[in-house]
């Protein structure tokens, strides 16, 4: 049998530890980091998307960050394909690839063998039913889903144009329901999954400080050249489309940065929810028990060696 390559994963909300825990692990197990980040690939974003300094690095390999430029677009799909191939990368080097971030599809995507089509293969399709349901209407649109796939009609609202769109689009392309899965995807390494965790009130507490160190350290300067950018896919980082309003004068920029808290805490709070639904991971709480780190080192030393 086929021995997996190792990987060493670490997940959880924003601003609960991952970055330093990182490196530690990194500069002890002869390591290097792939960033599991959405929005570390794009260069001149380092404050909001919170990406180690130079220095906090010391020294450690660091990929996946500053690959794209402000303008590009970046999918899962390209994360997918890059990730793997700098896994190869580094486990040939005889290093461990240590994979770090919060954007939990892109990890599952990464470990298990989702296939994930390119955003242009069904273009077509999708045009077909967008000028079907500008001539038609949503109901008629509907209803064409209810005699494809009555299974997805069944659980999306006919005035939901996209996911109507998107359920018809899966069935043309694969001939099954949206809501089929097709079989279990299959683990493509042998990886141990750390979460870290802490306090909700006390994680809250952090992001919030962390929201005003960012502000500090020129946030705002980050978020004003993107809104005079306005590129697409970018601007969508929680912590510089907020400033917008701002920067058009419609709100003060204590509202703006009130925003930026709620919205980090609301996402902090999902990205918990999807990695404990979703994935096996080992839960650690670090913020308030540092000294168990030495407990979670025995047991990465345990699987390296299994």
């Amino acid at each position: 049998m086929k021995r997996l390559k190792k990987v060493l994963v670490i997940v959880g909300p924003t601003a609960v530890g991952k970055t330093s825990l990182s490196i530690e692990l990194a500069k002890k197990l002869n390591g290097e980091i792939i960033s599991g980040d959405s929005m570390q690939v794009y260069k001149h974003l380092d404050i909001g998307t919170a990406k180690a300094t130079v220095e906090e690095r010391q020294g450690i390999v660091h990929h996946l960050i500053d690959c794209r430029e402000l303008t590009e677009t970046y999918s899962v799909a390209d994360f997918q394909k890059e990730g793997r191939q700098t896994i190869e990368s580094i486990t040939t080097r005889g290093k461990v690839p240590i994979v770090v971030g919060g954007t939990g599809l892109y990890i599952q995507a990464l470990l298990y063998d989702f296939e994930l089509g390119a955003k242009d293969e069904s273009t077509e399709i999708r045009e077909y039913y967008q000028q079907f349901a500008d001539t038609h209407g949503n109901q008629r649109l509907w209803e064409l889903l209810q005699e494809k796939d009555p299974l997805a009609a069944q659980s999306i609202h006919f005035n939901n144009q996209k996911k109507v769109i998107r359920a018809l689009e899966v069935f043309d392309k694969t001939g099954r329901s949206i809501l089929t899965p097709k079989e279990k995807p299959k683990k493509l390494y042998d990886y141990f999954l750390i979460g870290l965790e802490t306090d909700r009130s006390l994680l809250y507490d952090r992001i919030n400080t962390r929201v005003d160190l960012m502000i500090d350290q020129g946030l705002l300067k980050e978020a004003k050249e993107l809104y005079e950018k306005q590129t697409q896919q970018s601007i969508q980082g929680i912590g510089y489309k907020e400033f917008f309003p701002y920067f058009e004068g419609k709100e003060t920029l204590q509202e703006a940065t009130d925003q930026v808290k709620q919205n980090s805490r609301r996402y902090a709070k999902r990205q918990l929810t999807w990695f404990r639904n979703r994935m096996n991971a080992s839960w650690w709480d670090l913020v308030q028990h540092p000294e168990s780190v030495s407990d979670l080192e025995k047991e990465i030393a345990c699987w390296l060696d299994s």
